[in-house]
C-alpha cells in the first residue's frame, strides 16, 4: 500500500516509549522502516547497540542522546546519524514530551547491555 494513513499506523510500546510505525514490511515497504517515537518527559531508555544505520530526526522537544559514550543535547530540527554497530541511549530529561521520526533499513536488531537481543516489530 503506497499510502499509510495515521489511523492505519501500528502502535507499539517499549521502555516507556510509544512507537507509531508507518513504513515496514507489514505496510508494503521492502527495504526501509520508518516510525514516529513519542518519548514522555523523564524517560530514560536503556542503551542498546544497533546492527543497522538509523536516521533519528527530532520533530519536537529536546533529548539527550548518547552515542558511543558521547552525550549530545538534541533539539527540534536536529538529526542524529547512528551508524551500524553504535551504542545509543535516548533520554528525555525535560518536563515536556519529545517526538522523533526514525528511519532505518529492514532487519534492525538492538542488543542491550546485558546481551538481550531485541527485534523491534516496527522495524522487522
Amino acid at each position: 500500500m503506497p499510502v499509510v494513513r495515521p489511523s492505519e499506523a501500528v502502535v507499539h510500546e517499549m521502555h516507556g516509549v510509544r512507537f507509531v510505525s508507518y513504513a515496514a514490511p507489514s505496510t508494503g515497504s521492502r527495504e526501509l522502516c520508518a516510525w514516529r517515537g513519542e518519548i514522555p518527559a523523564g524517560t530514560r531508555a536503556p542503551a542498546h547497540t544497533v546492527n543497522r544505520e538509523e536516521i533519528f530526526h527530532l520533530l519536537d522537544g529536546e533529548l539527550l542522546i548518547t552515542l558511543d559514550g558521547t552525550a549530545h543535547r538534541v533539539t527540534a530540527g536536529d538529526t542524529v546519524i547512528v551508524p551500524p554497530g553504535a551504542t545509543l541511549a535516548v533520554e528525555n530529561p525535560t518536563a515536556e514530551p519529545a517526538v522523533s521520526w526514525v528511519t532505518t533499513s529492514r532487519g534492525l536488531e538492538a542488543t542491550l547491555a546485558d546481551g538481550t537481543r531485541v527485534v523491534p516489530p516496527w522495524a522487522g
